[in-house]
């Protein structure tokens, strides 16, 4: 996360930027998020029908279960309420290799589903830079997650199944890499049961920046997340039709 900053009393010709000297340099804070106004919340997206919607502007994060509560806070931006994992690694142990840092969604389980989220990352730059969303959550060991990674390899930034084994790479399709910087960003699952179809979005939802077809598990809770670094998450949207 960049801090304002003020460097001051530069000699001319140590810093020049397209020719310029400059005597002050100031870093700004990222924009804090703006949320939806009430008659902006969408009731349904691709025949689908909103859920669950949630801005944590009550500052309670009483509809989510962390793994780890110790991880997780409530924090203000602005006027803006965040819920923040502010842990790079949690206390969490998981029964097999998979993310470390997870709160899932309380209450709903669901089949086919558009799952939509704001989501900021909060930990320096590096290679594994990364935030998660799971679905289809059976259990610990048992369910699906994106991982939003800087930089892709077999074990970063793919679709993965944990399916009481080691996370595996389901993704048929995947990026470089996200491009991760300290301002929001706008991620997006969609699932089609029928089909197997997931497909996943990031800041553009016209196309895909990754794509995987699965029939393993069909239906299953949401959550958010990281493999092991920290992040913000705000304004999330659950459409779907509910798992029996």
């Amino acid at each position: 996360m960049l801090r304002s900053l003020l460097i001051t009393s530069l000699a001319c010709g140590l810093l020049p930027i397209f020719g310029a000297c400059l005597t002050a340099v100031e870093a700004k804070e990222p924009a804090p998020l703006k949320t939806f106004e009430k008659d902006q919340i969408p009731q349904s997206i691709q025949g689908l029908p909103l859920l669950f919607h949630e801005n944590f502007q009550s500052g309670s994060s009483d509809h989510w279960l962390p793994t780890d509560d110790k991880a997780w806070k409530m924090i203000k931006q602005g006027d803006n309420h965040v819920f923040s994992l502010f842990k790079k690694r949690s206390k969490f142990e998981p029964p097999v290799r998979s993310p470390y840092n997870r709160a899932l969604l309380k209450g709903i389980k669901v089949s086919d589903f558009v799952f939509d989220v704001k989501l900021q990352s909060t930990i320096p730059d590096y290679g594994h830079r990364d935030l998660c969303l799971f679905f289809d959550y059976q259990d610990d060991a048992h369910f699906y997650y994106v991982h939003l990674g800087k930089k892709t390899d077999d074990h970063a930034n793919q679709i993965f199944i944990v399916n009481d084994k080691p996370r595996t790479k389901i993704s048929t399709k995947t990026t470089p890499g996200t491009d991760w910087d300290d301002e929001w960003h706008h991620a997006r699952i969609v699932r089609d049961t029928k089909t197997g179809s997931i497909k996943v979005y990031f800041d553009n939802m016209e196309e895909p920046v990754m794509t995987a077809t699965d029939k393993t598990f069909l239906t299953g809770q949401v959550g958010i997340g990281s493999f092991d670094d920290t992040g913000n998450f705000d304004e999330i949207l659950l459409f779907g039709n509910k798992a029996k």
